[in-house]
């Protein structure tokens, strides 16, 4: 019985590594290009939380600046009912440029970020797959310096969620706001 159990386990995380692992990152990744401000133009998650919070959902801004460690500091401000959330992450860097971890203190999830492909000036999309007790989930983010991107950015993001195994209800390009925009100029 313990054997099997231990079997198993070890399948899930090959599972789990190789799923990781299939994620692609940026080739030279250069993280200096990636700070300053971005919008948040698209999100794509399958997890509960995506869910029941999807028809509440608009654009947010994040700005992204470096550590003196060399990790990320993520601060996105989004709009919630009749008042602007700040919400702090710190990515630590990993072996792999253009890959980072974190570990969320409120829920104790572990995120494996990718940063998948940017141009740095216009678009970044950002795939992260979610580890927590109760199960695993995958985000994609399609982040831009403007509030608006190309018919085919948005169309690529799209393509790039349901090779992750996204549906098309866990796709959103998330709606205009000029709520919580002002301090982000």
């Amino acid at each position: 019985m313990q054997a099997t159990l231990l079997g198993i386990l070890g399948l899930a995380l090959l599972g789990t590594l190789h799923a990781q692992d299939s994620i692609p990152v940026q080739a030279d990744f250069q993280q200096d290009k990636l700070t300053g401000r971005w919008y948040s133009i698209g999100l794509a998650s399958n997890s509960n939380w995506f869910k029941e919070k999807r028809p509440l959902m608009k654009m947010c801004t994040t700005t992204i600046s470096t550590t003196a460690e060399g990790n990320l500091e993520v601060t996105s401000t989004y709009p919630k009912g009749d008042q602007c959330v700040t919400r702090n992450s710190l990515y630590t860097k990993t072996e792999q440029p253009g890959r980072f971890s974190y570990t969320s203190p409120r829920w104790g999830s572990k995120h494996n970020i990718h940063v998948v492909e940017t141009n740095y000036e216009e678009y970044a999309l950002v795939a992260t797959q979610i580890s927590k007790s109760t199960g695993s989930s995958t985000m994609v983010l399609l982040y831009s310096r403007t509030k608006e991107l190309s018919p085919e950015r948005l169309e690529m993001f799209t393509q790039f969620s349901r090779e992750q195994g996204l549906t098309d209800d866990e796709i959103l390009i998330l709606p205009q706001t000029d709520k919580c925009m002002a301090d982000a100029a």
